[in-house]
């Protein structure tokens, strides 16, 4: 492997190698030489930017879930527009259609890692957990415009449609669920009506 290889923006290329590897092969074959090698360059690389592989790996994942907070802000922009079922549907696409379900799997599977990125956040899993405060802050806004019951629990709400998407974009291997699936997942679990949500 070339030792000179200069690259532009290494944090990124590294990233999305490891995205690479993850999604290709799981999260056992990610190793620091399987990244550097998928990246094209040498494994000095990776331990110039990064202490060793795990903050790596911790980075990787934090990175990924500051992409969380940019669709946040999108989505909750989002709440008045469109419909809530459209929305949210677009939202879990968005998220689950990505790397997230593999990071997730990362994240399960590395012990070390887990320990490690839960110093800064003790409760849920990494990145479901951020993405589940993505779904309730957007169900408070529409419900503040009227769009979701006045009533309606937005946490357990949000917490129940990460958990069913997650488990319902999980498995497939690059082949995302149709968008009806999806739907139909949003539908059943904030349903129409006037105890609960109010899907328009």
């Amino acid at each position: 492997m070339p030792t000179g290889v200069a690259l532009r923006d290494a944090r990124a290329q590294l990233f999305d190698a490891a995205e690479r590897v993850l999604l290709r092969d799981g999260p056992n074959a990610l190793t620091s030489r399987a990244v550097t090698t998928e990246a094209g360059c040498a494994k000095g690389v990776l331990h110039r930017h990064f202490a060793d592989f795990d903050a790596f790996l911790a980075e990787l994942v934090l990175d990924r879930i500051a992409r969380i907070d940019h669709q946040a802000a999108a989505l909750r922009e989002s709440a008045g527009t469109g419909t809530v079922a459209g929305n949210l549907a677009g939202a879990l696409t968005d998220l689950f259609g990505s790397v997230a379900v593999a990071i997730v799997g990362l994240i399960i599977a590395r012990d070390d890692l887990r320990a490690r990125l839960r110093q800064d956040r003790p409760v849920g899993v990494p990145l479901l957990a951020e993405a589940a405060a993505m779904i309730a802050s957007y169900l408070t806004a529409e419900r503040e415009l009227g769009r979701v019951a006045a009533d309606a629990d937005v946490d357990t709400l949000a917490l129940t449609l990460i958990g069913a998407a997650h488990l319902l974009f999980a498995g497939r291997e690059g082949t995302p669920p149709e968008a009806g699936a999806v739907r139909k997942v949003v539908t059943t679990i904030v349903p129409p009506g006037t105890s609960g949500p109010t899907i328009t």
